[in-house]
């Protein structure tokens, strides 16, 4: 029997979410705007604090002036929400380059088969990142309103806290459709 030439669609739908996944990751890491803080007390109305993981952002939407590197004048970067995002991201980041490494090496690229069992662990690696980057982003959601801002202003979700969240749903799923090439793996024994 000639071996099929055809790459299984899990594995192209791993492959496919999973880099996706860490692009939208990787921009929730780096960009500072896991919450947006406005209409604070004693300061003009169009100001806008914006802040992430490692930075704290001020701008004027009227004029788009914008200035990064704010002082952390009420602790927020002392928090354990903030604390662990600022360890588990990075290493979700990491582990999510692994994982696509060994996917690839599964995932046919230079033989006429798949690895199959190959490609079901860089599933579960990947799946594993995906869950690192889902916590902190969830643990963040969670205690948003309960982190520190002047009192009075109005807090909301930023852009890249969603990021962080589909950045995680993409690489979970992507390792799941991944770990399903454990079934191929089963069935030839």
């Amino acid at each position: 029997r000639l071996p099929s030439m055809r790459t299984p669609t899990a594995m192209i739908v791993g492959l496919v979410l999973c880099p996706c996944g860490l692009l939208l990751t990787l921009t929730g890491t780096l960009a500072p705007s896991w919450r947006q803080v406005s209409l604070v007390p004693d300061q003009p109305i169009d100001l806008v604090w914006e802040q992430g993981i490692w930075d704290i952002c001020r701008e004027r939407q009227s004029t788009h002036d914008r200035l990064c590197g704010q002082a952390d004048e009420l602790g927020y970067f002392e928090q354990v929400p903030v604390r662990v995002a600022q360890g588990l991201m990075p290493s979700s980041l990491v582990l999510t380059v692994v994982g696509l490494v060994v996917a690839a090496l599964g995932v046919r690229c230079w033989q006429p088969e798949p690895r199959h069992l190959v490609a079901g662990v860089a599933g579960l690696v990947l799946l594993l990142s995906g869950l690192m980057s889902l916590v902190p982003s969830s643990w963040y959601t969670h205690v948003l309103w309960a982190l520190p801002a002047e009192p009075g202003s109005t807090l909301v979700v930023g852009y890249s806290l969603v990021l962080s969240y589909l950045g995680s749903c993409l690489e979970i799923l992507g390792g799941l459709a991944l770990t399903l090439s454990f079934h191929h793996c089963c069935k030839e024994r």
